[in-house]
């Protein structure tokens, strides 16, 4: 009897899951993996929830869609920050992190067979969720430093593509999309009849005077646009699950429907502790990503002193660094084994953002956001004497 469907056969095994058991089997070893930061939410805000919850009424079933309050925040928060008008246009949906939003607008708004059309290197969880629902990624190369290749989406564009994926600040590259760009694409979503799924969960994680813009905010693209957002990065909230999408008010019908039968409504203490911390606004976050730009001039620091032997663009946003480096002939995981086993590092493989051709480039994903500065040094020195060890230089 078949044990798993083939929808779930074609998704790719997860690869944090693989890299985080290369750190376990290795004990010392310093993770330059997972995408998260350094910090919690506000310890004021997580202190006040237990007198939050003290409501019996907020043990029950919350409206689908997320507490009133917390959407009223989020919408004005969306119009002061993102430049985002929802009033009369556009609904909210407060869902269990961005990934569930993403998937559920996948769910609501496409066919088996239909095409989402995906900037490469790519975020993988997109991926493994179009392919999930049984629809088809299309990768399109984005340019030599990580920009995207506007013409390139255009000629992606085929009978059965249903919408174009962007990623600003991107994971895993680190690049702020240039406006220009990013309306091109949004030009481009509405000319074809497409939709627009604009992912910025790292909004305010921006360097050198870089900044970030969200397409949602373009006159008339609120018919077409669907715009992720989390708290997961911002607010150091990963583990409390908690994002939210704007999305056309057409569509309430069938992502209500999503929200419904997936989850009912994402979990109160979680969207309470958001509504605190989105209260403390943009002040609370901006010295966190002050010290993390101090930390990311390290890093490039360290790696430039691999010379010629490896590549990357200066990106200036999220947390990330997507390196170049010679490619690896068979096992594209060898590597990384090797860098745990010897060096007591670990960081994750390029081919797991769409960079398959291992044997020609080896790429890999850097995330310094997730340690204090002094153990972000550490590691990437050690990252640097695994490659010098690989390479033999």
């Amino acid at each position: 009897m078949k044990r798993t469907s083939l929808r779930i056969d074609r998704v790719d095994t997860p690869i944090i899951p693989t890299v985080a058991a290369l750190v376990r089997d290795n004990p010392g070893t310093i993770s330059l993996g997972q995408g998260v930061v350094s910090y919690g939410p506000p310890a004021d805000a997580v202190a006040a929830l237990p007198a939050l919850m003290a409501d019996v009424q907020l043990n029950k079933y919350q409206a689908v869609s997320g507490m009133p309050s917390l959407v009223d925040a989020l919408r004005a928060k969306l119009e002061r920050e993102n430049g985002i008008v929802t009033a009369g246009r556009s609904q909210v949906m407060v869902t269990a992190g961005s990934n569930m939003a993403f998937l559920n607008a996948v769910l609501a708004l496409a066919d088996p067979g239909d095409e989402f059309i995906l900037p490469s290197p790519y975020y993988f969880n997109q991926e493994m969720a179009i392919r999930m629902c049984g629809c088809v990624p299309v990768p399109v190369p984005v340019r030599d430093d990580w920009q995207l290749d506007v013409d390139a989406i255009a000629a992606a564009i085929g009978p059965r593509t249903r919408a174009i994926v962007t990623v600003s600040p991107n994971n895993p590259t680190g690049a702020v999309y240039h406006e220009a760009d990013l309306r091109a694409v949004n030009a481009l979503a509405a000319r074809h009849g497409l939709y627009h799924f604009s992912d910025e969960a790292y909004e305010c994680f921006t360097y050198d005077g870089a900044r970030h813009f969200s397409p949602g905010s373009i006159e008339g693209a609120h018919a077409h646009t669907l715009s992720f957002f989390s708290f997961s990065k911002n607010y150091g909230m990963a583990s409390w699950r908690i994002g939210y999408v704007v999305y056309p008010d057409d569509l309430f019908d069938a992502m209500n429907k999503v929200q419904d039968t997936n989850l009912i409504c994402a979990p109160v203490p979680s969207q309470l502790l958001a509504l605190q911390a989105l209260e403390q606004g943009p002040g609370l976050i901006a010295p966190k990503v002050a010290r993390l730009a101090d930390v990311r001039a390290s890093v490039f620091e360290a790696l430039s002193g691999l010379g010629d032997l490896a590549q990357f663009p200066r990106t200036q946003g999220a947390f990330y660094v997507m390196i170049r480096l010679p490619g690896v002939p068979g096992d594209p995981l060898a590597f990384n084994r090797a860098m745990a086993q010897r060096h007591k590092v670990a960081t994750v493989p390029g081919f797991a953002f769409g960079l398959t051709d291992t044997a020609r480039d080896n790429y890999q994903r850097l995330s310094y956001g997730a340690l204090d500065a002094a153990t972000v040094a550490e590691g990437v020195a050690r990252f640097v004497r695994a490659v010098r060890d690989w390479y033999g230089r």
